[in-house]
């Protein structure tokens, strides 16, 4: 399947080729776009709905914190690393590109793209892992950064984004591969909150969420086609992969990122055209799988990358503890009132005081801390850590552009 380049079906490509201007008949349409307060943010010429969205998104302080989150290689001291600012842009591209052709509404895919990973921890999935174990351990609640994500656009800053563009989000996890994606229908805002609560509830409920449109579908599809090449360059970069260390079959480990992107695309759209779900063939599904888990056995699993995280998990650990006691003591010298809830109050809290909504008052203690953590950045968590513990002599080295010369 990513030995070689593969071309659409010619036959298909002059179907496409003679309908320039297609649209699809299952593309989800603005005017149909619902938002909590109707009475805001209303759709013109000049910015229709999902417009609107993009544009909420992009000027979040949520947003600009991308640039500094790291994806897998978290303690790597060296700009040609991928960081999530970059991957939510190449998800956008993959997922615009296939959407064109599908004859798809680009804007809700844009959106949808940008959005997916706001609620993205610290650290990458490591860190996703060890703030879900302390939220849970406190709650009894699961934390999600697809769920976050949702959290931060519809609660922290109460941006009155669409259920549509909401809903792509929550259900964008590309961890979690289907052979086919046929869009599950939501009707309401009522209906999607009940999805968001079962998520904090019941641990395996993210596994079986199905975007509503079939928009939100190619972004699930394109997140995981986004990072599986990517992430194997980034290795290279890391020097995880190299010519003395290579599992991968193929030497030239830079050359997947293209191909697995050029022929699951053209694998897609040769199922999915003009078809109301978007589909892989038996061939593309079992081969993303594959690659998939060699990502996990060869990368994301290597010893390297257990060793860093391991030391980053103590840490996680006594910086949450240490927030919450900050929280029941009210103290207001503490980090996490001057730099995060002084800054929900002030800058959204008109928002809020409409419908009687008070951040402070009405968020239990570890969803603040939560929301906190999750907000930060890699080198932010490392400089806060040491001040707030200046005695812990941590054991985390970023590791330097120079560290392997002689």
């Amino acid at each position: 399947m990513f030995k070689e380049y593969k071309k659409l079906n010619p036959e298909l490509e002059k179907e496409i080729n003679n309908n320039k201007n297609f649209q699809s008949e299952y593309r989800f349409k603005d005017e149909d776009a619902i938002r909590r307060d109707r009475t805001k943010d209303k759709r013109n010429f000049i910015r229709p709905n999902f417009e609107r969205d993009i544009e909420k998104i992009l000027y979040l302080p949520a947003y600009n914190r991308y640039s500094d989150k790291t994806q897998v290689f978290s303690l790597n001291n060296n700009d040609d690393i991928t960081r999530r600012a970059l991957h939510v842009q190449f998800v956008s591209r993959i997922a615009r590109n296939i959407g064109r052709v599908l004859g798809l509404n680009l804007d809700l895919i844009e959106s949808i793209s940008l959005g997916h990973d706001l609620g993205h921890t610290p650290f990458g999935h490591a860190g996703e892992s060890f703030l879900n174990e302390l939220y849970h351990r406190n709650t009894g609640r699961y934390f999600n950064h697809n769920v976050h994500s949702v959290r931060v656009l519809d609660t922290i800053y109460n941006r009155n984004v669409t259920l549509q563009t909401l809903d792509g989000v929550l259900c964008h996890n590309g961890e979690f591969e289907l052979e086919k994606y046929a869009p599950s229908f939501l009707s309401s805002f009522d209906e999607f909150d009940e999805k968001v609560e079962s998520c904090y509830k019941d641990k395996g409920y993210i596994k079986r969420l199905i975007p509503s449109t079939l928009e939100g579908c190619v972004v699930r599809i394109s997140d995981m086609i986004a990072y599986i090449g990517k992430d194997r360059q980034d290795a290279v970069v890391a020097g995880l992969i190299n010519k003395d260390n290579n599992p991968f079959e193929d030497a030239e480990v830079e050359k997947h990122n293209a191909l697995i992107i050029n022929n699951l695309t053209v694998d897609i759209i040769e199922n999915s055209y003009g078809k109301e779900y978007i589909k892989l063939s038996d061939d593309a599904y079992k081969t993303l799988k594959d690659e998939k888990k060699k990502n996990y056995d060869y990368i994301y699993q290597a010893e390297v990358i257990e060793a860093d995280n391991k030391n980053i998990k103590p840490m996680f650990e006594r910086m949450y503890n240490r927030l919450i006691i900050d929280l029941e003591n009210k103290d207001e010298t503490s980090f996490i009132y001057k730099h995060h809830i002084m800054h929900v109050l002030k800058n959204y809290y008109k928002k809020y005081k409409k419908d009687g909504y008070n951040y402070l008052i009405d968020e239990t203690r570890d969803d603040i801390v939560v929301d906190y953590i999750a907000s930060m950045t890699d080198d932010y968590f490392i400089s806060l850590y040491k001040k707030m513990f200046p005695e812990d002599k941590i054991n985390v080295k970023y590791k330097s552009y120079f560290q392997s010369d002689k």
